[in-house]
């Protein structure tokens, strides 16, 4: 039967007290698990190790000899006991006062999986909402999701979600629309392509809190892991890595820490930041250039029409430029282009500059040299004969075997089948020669 509501007023003192009597709390115990898993229902019964004291004080309530030992105790006698003795209330009700509210766990069950539902509910609308449904990650994004991460986060995990989708939609729109891709993501080309964010901006944008996509904040969590499941990559752990993989989709966490390394870059105009810059370059002084200082250069022509600028990936290429003092134009990406690199880049383009680029021969290094070529550079010593040539003559002691996920040339499909069939890296500090001779 169910239970009946609690009466008002406490148990008399002297119920309570007997009722509370350390031989019968185990018993208590027992018979408030069995209620809790069963809906609170007075219903079903329970096996009782009852001592001396414990069978004599129970005989009391039940108004009936019980003999010490295992006994079987049905929760329908025991709560016709109670409400007839001086307690005056039924078995719910006592226990609730000896024991505390109790807890209906089989609905709590129901209520979570009903919460479940419609949280991932939830997710699918918003998926749906960004156009991002079909895209290759979004089944293991889901899988992950459903390990705990939006449980442990209650009630504000609908929220979360929202932010984080809306964000990576905004970011296929705009900066990383392989986002949308629905094949394969090994054989996306992955990176930032468009116009950047600034984190704090993006934030604003889908939460209207600038800090909404903070390391610290589910949401940030959310949207990065769906960014390393659409690249492949190994989950971000350290500020680093995180701030890696918002670069990849086209975001930057501030104006300063953004960086791209230039080496005789001689902007044209007669504005005074023009001046400085070629000042700096008749020094001999390579200039790392901060998305915040590109932005204060405003619309500076950044080359003269016709210049050829070279670009490379690895730093130690514009450290030998420098110290040859090489007459060359060089940008320095220093791996993965920052959002301070690809608007460099699209200024050099916008001046009619020749942008050409270099990176290194494996699976990382060409799926940035996609990147770059997407954004209008040319390749510089990327071809399948380039990495042939440079295997020939790869010193043992560089020649180090290929690993990561395998991507796809487009600019020399030929360049991705020679590196499987080699399965060799050749880094860029193996054609460094090469590269310094054409800087001349």
């Amino acid at each position: 039967m169910s239970a009946a509501a609690p009466q008002r007023g406490p148990l008399p003192s002297t119920v309570r007290a007997y009722l509370t009597a350390p031989a019968l709390t185990p018993l208590w115990a027992q018979i408030r698990t069995k209620l809790e898993g069963n809906g609170i229902e007075v219903t079903g019964a329970v096996m009782a190790d009852l001592n001396e004291a414990a069978a004599s004080r129970l005989a009391g309530v039940l108004g009936r000899p019980v003999m010490p030992g295992r006994r079987r105790l049905t929760l329908a006698e025991l709560d016709a006991a109670l409400r007839e003795s001086a307690a005056g209330r039924g078995l719910v009700s006592v226990l609730t006062e000896l024991t505390g509210p109790l807890r209906d766990r089989q609905q709590a069950r129901q209520d979570a999986d009903a919460a479940r539902s419609e949280l991932y509910e939830h997710v699918d609308a918003a998926l749906a909402g960004a156009q991002l449904t079909t895209a290759a990650w979004v089944p293991d994004w889901v899988r992950w999701l459903r390990s705990g991460v939006l449980t442990r986060a209650g009630d504000a995990a609908p929220d979360q979600v929202s932010y984080a989708v809306a964000a990576l939609g905004r970011l296929a729109d705009t900066s990383a629309p392989w986002l949308r891709a629905a094949d394969d993501p090994t054989e996306t080309e992955t990176g930032p392509a468009g116009a950047g964010w600034l984190l704090a901006e993006l934030a604003t944008a889908v939460a209207g809190n600038a800090h909404a996509l903070d390391s610290d904040r589910l949401a940030g969590v959310l949207a990065l892991r769906a960014a390393t499941l659409a690249t492949a990559n190994a989950p971000a752990r350290s500020t680093a890595q995180r701030r890696a993989m918002w670069a990849v989709l086209g975001v930057e966490a501030d104006t300063l820490s953004a960086t791209v390394l230039v080496w005789n870059l001689r902007p044209p105009g007669a504005d005074a930041w023009s001046a400085m810059m070629r000042s700096r370059a008749d020094l001999a002084l390579v200039t790392a250039l901060t998305l915040a200082e590109l932005d204060t250069a405003g619309d500076v022509t950044m080359a003269a029409a016709g210049t050829v600028v070279s670009v490379c990936e690895n730093p130690q290429v514009m450290q030998a430029a420098a110290q040859q003092r090489v007459p060359g134009t060089l940008v320095c990406l220093s791996g993965n282009p920052s959002t301070a690199g690809m608007r460099l880049l699209a200024l050099l383009r916008r001046a009619d500059a020749t942008v050409r680029y270099h990176g290194d021969f494996d699976w990382p290094g060409t799926a940035v040299a996609a990147r770059i070529f997407a954004a209008g550079a040319t390749p510089w010593r990327m071809s399948a004969g380039d990495y042939l040539d440079a295997v020939d003559t790869l010193p043992p002691h560089r020649a180090l075997p290929l690993t990561g996920r395998q991507v796809t040339t487009a600019w020399d499909p030929v360049l991705a089948t020679h590196m499987r069939r080699v399965g060799l890296a050749v880094h860029e500090e193996g054609v460094l020669t090469q590269l310094l001779m054409d800087l001349g």
